[in-house]
């Protein structure tokens, strides 16, 4: 390993003076180059709870949560006897956990006490970093909750406290750090959320677009296919919502319907038919052009799949098509693309690369319980900025199935992690009684750009001299050690919203791509993004990306 080291610094030092000329000239240098397909590890054998839902917070420590009406999990909390009284059963308690925080570091699980039933839920990270998580099932689908990122904290709820019953909705962080709700089972309506709080007088605004579709104006089928619409705030300050096969941009401000976008071919999108969608990375340049916003969705199934599953007419096989449209764009239309294979119930995340990770799911059915089959162990890394037919690549597959109520997250060490899938009304451990038991194992996937033989390439920030609290438009620097010559042109910042991921939808994902002002001694200086309608407040993860190999990422905030 050492003799391997010096060689690369060896020839580290023998491209010195062709880099020097890539910095005076300001060109950059080409990504470094990896046959590394990834590697996957189990990271902990057992998590004690099904991670239906997954949010990381700034501390590092991921909560995953499930439903609290599947009966016992697999871990208890504590200390014993702080149960949970079971809504509607005087005198009942349930001492099972049904959420746990998950130190992503050391795999040690800790026990929290979800109250409500959270059940298919929506969540987002608040300017402070306190997971802020809305709706489910029963009890639940009005219930708000507030899980602070504090030592030994648990979740504060308070229940019927939105105007919609939220069962399967989705919930996007505004340009002010407040929240969107959208949606929700046989809830065609939207409403806000505070910044963090849980005391606010709610209002419930009607919204036809994700009502019944026999009238032609909304996107709800008998199939549904609507559940868990697609949200992204764009650098415009409007909404893309997007539900079954259809989208359409709102302006917040005056609460309409700006325009309506062309429908995607293909297929329905959104739960059942559960596809994959992202804001893909925003690149912001230091001449001050306009930043371009463009949206992608992946996957999913025919419009009439959960029909013929509901007749017994099998499973069909999901889509195997993306699209991506500039909903900005006055003339936007959707650009379509082929995956190498199909897949429903995939997760669609960003790297700090600005490449994107596409894993878990099957490749026939729907989302439901027994709904799917033909697990797609493989995952695939796609570049966006690459031509077409060459975005795609496959990469290290995993042996263990990610069926319905699988999830995952980015950690800031570039790690993705994987939890989660259980396709049973309740927890199942041996494949007699399922094909698809619950899965309480949590796995670590190292994408490619972690390759071992990467890491002489890799930039290391120094985390005591770089700026970690970020001003809208304001400059900030970043320390960094890296063995390489390189210049400014050479590097890249990236800055990741970690999101809320649950269903295949990773709600507030969002990315931004930042260009160095300068690189001069280890010092990168760079320029914040210009306000909340690029980065909304709250906190980010930053990488130092050098020519496709990024650093550990440092968690910032950003605020006026």
């Amino acid at each position: 390993m050492k003799k391997m080291k010096f060689f690369s610094m060896a020839i580290s030092l023998k491209s010195l003076f062709f880099l020097s000329l890539l910095f005076v000239s300001g060109s950059a240098g080409p990504n470094f180059q990896t046959n590394y397909l990834g590697e996957w590890k189990i990271h902990n054998p057992n998590a004690g709870v099904e991670a239906m839902h997954i949010q990381l917070l700034p501390t590092n420590k991921a909560i995953m949560f499930d439903a609290t009406n599947l009966g016992p999990s697999n871990i208890q909390l504590q200390p014993p006897g702080n149960c949970r009284p079971i809504p509607d059963r005087p005198g009942q308690v349930d001492c099972w956990a049904h959420a746990v925080e998950y130190d992503v570091e050391t795999a040690e699980v800790r026990p929290l006490k979800i109250l409500s039933n959270a059940w298919c839920s929506a969540g987002g990270l608040t300017i402070d970093g306190s997971l802020m998580s809305v709706g489910g099932n029963e009890e639940g689908n009005r219930s708000v909750r507030i899980l602070n990122p504090c030592q030994g904290c648990d979740f504060e709820e308070r229940i019927n406290a939105l105007a919609g019953a939220r069962w399967y909705s989705s919930q996007e962080k505004l340009e002010d750090g407040s929240f969107i709700i959208f949606g929700g089972r046989r809830e065609f309506t939207y409403e806000y959320l505070p910044i963090n709080s849980l005391t606010f007088t709610p209002r419930r605004l009607n919204l036809p677009f994700l009502g019944p579709s026999f009238d032609g104006v909304g996107t709800t089928d008998i199939q549904e296919n609507n559940l868990y619409p697609f949200v992204h705030l764009l650098p415009d300050g409007t909404i893309f919502l997007f539900a079954n096969r259809r989208s359409i941009i709102i302006d917040t401000k005056t609460d309409t319907v700006v325009r309506e976008l062309p429908r995607i071919p293909g297929g329905a999108r959104n739960q059942p038919a559960t596809g994959m969608s992202a804001l893909l990375p925003l690149k912001i340049s230091n001449d001050g052009a306009p930043v371009q916003a463009e949206v992608i969705v992946c996957g999913g199934a025919k419009p009439e799949a959960a029909d013929a599953v509901a007749a017994n007419k099998g499973l069909w096989p999901a889509l195997l098509d993306c699209g991506r449209i500039s909903p900005m764009n006055p003339d936007a239309n959707w650009a379509m693309e082929n995956m190498p294979s199909r897949r429903i119930m995939g997760d669609f995340l960003l790297l700090p690369t600005a490449q994107a990770l596409i894993l878990n799911g099957a490749m026939e059915g729907i989302s439901g319980w027994y709904n799917a089959r033909n697990p797609n162990y493989t995952p695939l890394l796609y570049s966006p900025d690459l031509p077409l037919k060459h975005r795609f690549k496959s990469l290290a597959p995993t042996d263990i199935a990610r069926m319905y109520h699988s999830s995952s997250a980015v950690l800031a060490d570039g790690t993705v992690l994987v939890a989660g899938s259980n396709s049973n009304r309740k927890y199942v451990y041996s494949k007699k009684e399922s094909e698809f038991p619950t899965e309480l194992r949590v796995e670590k996937f190292s994408p490619p750009y972690l390759d071992p033989l990467l890491d002489t390439h890799r930039p290391t920030i120094a985390e005591g001299t770089s700026d970690k609290i970020l001003s809208y438009g304001g400059q900030f620097s970043v320390e960094i050690h890296l063995e390489d010559a390189a210049g400014a042109e050479d590097l890249k910042l990236t800055l990741l919203h970690p999101p809320f991921t649950t269903h295949g939808y990773s709600q507030s994902q969002r990315m931004l791509v930042l260009e160095p002002v300068s690189y001069v001694n280890g010092v990168i200086t760079a320029v914040a993004p210009a306000s909340g309608k690029l980065a909304p407040p709250g906190y980010y993860i930053l990488n130092v990306v050098h020519r496709g190999v990024p650093s550990r990422g440092m968690w910032v905030q950003i605020h006026e």
